[in-house]
């Protein structure tokens, strides 16, 4: 479907001198020289069939069995800005930024995603994961019971040409297993269509709701948002994405609040999409 990983090799095999089944030998490493070498894709290496994905404005997205798909919407604009995949006991966030021509993003806003953290609570730990290097964050907070837990996050960036996504895992997702093995796939999967349009970095690229979507609002007059907070249209300011689960009771209390670690806030969501 995708001939990106074939022009790799083309590519490798010509810029060393290699022989062609040298490259091929040695493919399984690819991964990780480029963490995109099984995806996500950029449109232009898209070749498969439009119609099997869900049109998202600036991420095609092919849907999973028993994968959920929300949108979080602005409550005020009505604007799309973070699409949620859930699974099971976990869930992924997921947003989309430009990016400039000549380096990608993730370094530096890892750098400052590490920052924040340290400065609020988050104990940050930097390790290499399925898509590539990754945040690790252990939040301190209070079981429903009264006891002292903690809570999870895996944030993780993906940089593409001229373009930066953003993916904060959380609950289930945020540690080895099934549920993150199913969300890194779906990731993966994902093709980000940035457009020809000129945009300073950093800018949040545009989604849309597909005309087929259910929406239901969370929360109301009167009532919290679940959970509180607001997501933040850039690349190092969100943060855990929702819910997460306590390590030890498998609970599901508020990540704690501060200026670069922020749930964000659930209003309008579309529930149900396919």
């Amino acid at each position: 479907m995708f001939g990106r990983k074939k022009r790799l090799a083309e590519d490798a095999g010509s810029t060393t001198g290699e022989p062609r089944d040298a490259v091929t030998a040695t493919e399984t490493d690819e991964s990780a020289r480029d963490p995109r070498a099984a995806g996500p894709w950029d449109e232009n290496e898209f070749t498969g069939e439009r119609g099997e994905y869900l049109d998202l404005g600036a991420l095609l997205l092919k849907p999973v069995r028993d994968v959920e798909i929300r949108m979080e919407v602005d409550q005020h604009t009505q604007v799309p800005r973070a699409v949620n995949l859930d699974f099971r006991d976990g869930s992924v966030q997921l947003q989309v930024f430009t990016a400039p021509k000549s380096s990608g993003l993730w370094d530096e806003v890892r750098a400052e995603l590490v920052a924040g953290l340290r400065r609020d609570g988050g104990e940050p730990t930097v390790s290499e994961g399925p898509l590539g290097l990754q945040v690790d964050a252990k939040f301190p907070g209070t079981t429903p019971d009264g006891r002292q837990g903690y809570r999870l996050a895996r944030f993780v960036g993906i940089d593409g040409p001229r373009w930066f996504l953003r993916a904060v895992y959380t609950g289930g997702a945020a540690l080895p297993g099934t549920t993150a093995e199913v969300l890194d796939d779906a990731v993966r999967g994902l093709v980000v269509v940035r457009g020809q349009d000129p945009h300073p970095p950093r800018d949040l690229l545009a989604l849309s709701m597909p005309s087929n979507a259910t929406v239901r609002r969370v929360g109301g007059p009167g009532e919290s948002p679940a959970p509180d907070g607001a997501a933040q249209d850039a690349p190092g300011g969100d943060t855990s994405g929702g819910d997460t689960p306590d390590a030890d009771t498998g609970s599901a209390p508020t990540p704690p609040q501060g200026p670069a670690v922020q749930p964000p806030r659930r209003g309008p969501e579309i529930t149900e999409i396919g």
